[in-house]
């Protein structure tokens, strides 16, 4: 039985040292990464049960992948296992500003891109083994399979009466904006939460550059007919909307040291304070905590302790209840 089930791809990212270019390193960094398997692992270290659904090639990298996940207290004995494919890698080359970090995926042809419907674990998908499924736009984004896979996954979940959460997490280098609009318009529509940046509603949903936070969520409230909607703003902070109650959260500024993954130690944090408080305001704290100290920890994976991630939520509400 779990609190959260997701389903998505986790790649190996291999990286050149420090800020080094690619065309100087000697030597690449071999990390572990994959935004449903990190807000997995987040949810764990926070204290949840967690399952986490993928296919992988049964080789010596898929098997690391699996065993860096499971170490971390993830379930992952329905990871569907294929001799044949290959495990999708990709290429991060991390910058300080003015120059910009840059991503190269490998991931055609991976094990979870032939990751079909058929091959989901149809019993699995019954009352009371788990409260929510979390899915994202990445494995919308990967091609016809993986998406036809995920709504059918969607679908069994919502029959066996799980609800859905939705992180978009669009990816310009994955899909047009036009082909993302068109598929997640389903899923933004019809999640009981839905996680959107505020990048991804100007871009997806047609909202405007310099519309605030209150008339964005209050344009998803009257499309989501007023289910939660979680809107991530950066430096600028994150707002919620479920009906008409708004809620908002400021962020704690902190030197980016691991930029990747923040995002879904952001969704893990709301998922956790959400869940095990059912308050939204509360939830809002975790994902901004939970946030800001991935961002102090180096990888994708938010590897956090429970109890720094309550310090700042405590912190941070003291400061609230100060002003």
């Amino acid at each position: 039985m779990f609190d959260v089930v997701t389903i998505g791809e986790t790649m190996l990212r291999l990286s050149p040292d420090g800020f080094l270019r690619w065309e100087q390193a000697e030597r690449l960094q071999i990390h572990i990464g994959g935004s449903e398997s990190n807000t997995a692992v987040g949810l764990t270290r926070l204290g949840l049960r967690v399952c986490w659904l993928s296919r992988l090639t049964d080789n010596d990298f898929g098997r690391r992948i699996s065993r860096t996940i499971a170490a971390q207290g993830v379930d992952t004995q329905f990871v569907q296992w294929t001799p044949e494919d290959r495990v999708g890698t990709y290429f991060y080359e991390e910058a300080s500003p003015p120059r910009e970090s840059r991503v190269i995926y490998d991931r055609k042809g991976s094990a979870f891109t032939r990751f079909s419907s058929d091959q989901l674990p149809k019993d699995f998908f019954v009352p009371g083994r788990s409260k929510y499924l979390h899915v994202t736009g990445i494995s919308l984004a990967v091609g016809e399979t993986t998406r036809d896979m995920i709504f059918a996954a969607v679908t069994l979940a919502k029959q066996a009466g799980w609800m859905i959460s939705f992180d978009v997490n669009y990816r310009s280098k994955l899909w047009s904006i036009g082909e993302a609009r068109r598929v997640c318009q389903s899923l933004i529509d019809e999640a009981d939460i839905v996680f959107i940046p505020r990048r991804d509603a100007i871009q997806l949903c047609d909202r405007s550059a310099v519309e605030d936070s209150r008339s964005m969520l209050s344009y998803f409230s009257g499309r989501r007919n007023g289910k939660l909607t979680i809107l991530s703003m950066g430096s600028e902070g994150a707002a919620a909307q479920a009906n008409n109650d708004y809620f908002y959260e400021a962020v704690t500024p902190v030197p980016p040291i691991g930029r990747l993954g923040g995002g879904d130690a952001f969704s893990a944090g709301f998922l956790y304070g959400y869940l095990t408080e059912m308050e939204v305001a509360k939830g809002l704290k975790w994902a901004t905590a939970a946030a800001a100290v991935k961002y102090s920890i180096p990888g994708d994976l938010p590897l956090f302790q429970r109890a720094e991630v309550q310090a700042l939520v405590t912190r941070n509400q003291l400061h609230s209840d100060f002003r």
